[in-house]
C-alpha cells in the first residue's frame, strides 16, 4: 500500500506543477505521510522534474531545512 501513496504523490505533484504554491503544499504533505526510503526517492524525483523550473525547486529547499 505505501508504494501505491508514493506513485500517487507524484501523479498530484505533475498535475499540480502548473502552481508553485499547490507544488510545495502537495510536497511538505508527502513528507508527512511517506515512509523515509520513499521520500529520498521522490526527492530525487522532484529534482529531475524541476530541471529549468525553478519557482518549483525552492519547494525542495524547504522541505529540506
Amino acid at each position: 500500500m505505501p508504494r501505491a501513496i508514493y506513485e500517487f504523490t507524484k501523479s498530484v505533484l505533475e498535475r499540480v506543477s502548473f502552481d508553485s504554491n499547490l507544488f510545495c503544499k502537495e510536497l511538505e504533505k508527502a513528507v508527512r505521510v511517506l515512509l523515509p526510503y520513499e521520500l529520498e526517492e521522490l526527492i530525487e524525483w522532484v529534482l529531475r522534474f524541476t530541471e529549468g523550473k525553478p519557482e518549483l525547486r525552492q519547494c525542495i529547499r524547504s522541505i529540506n531545512g
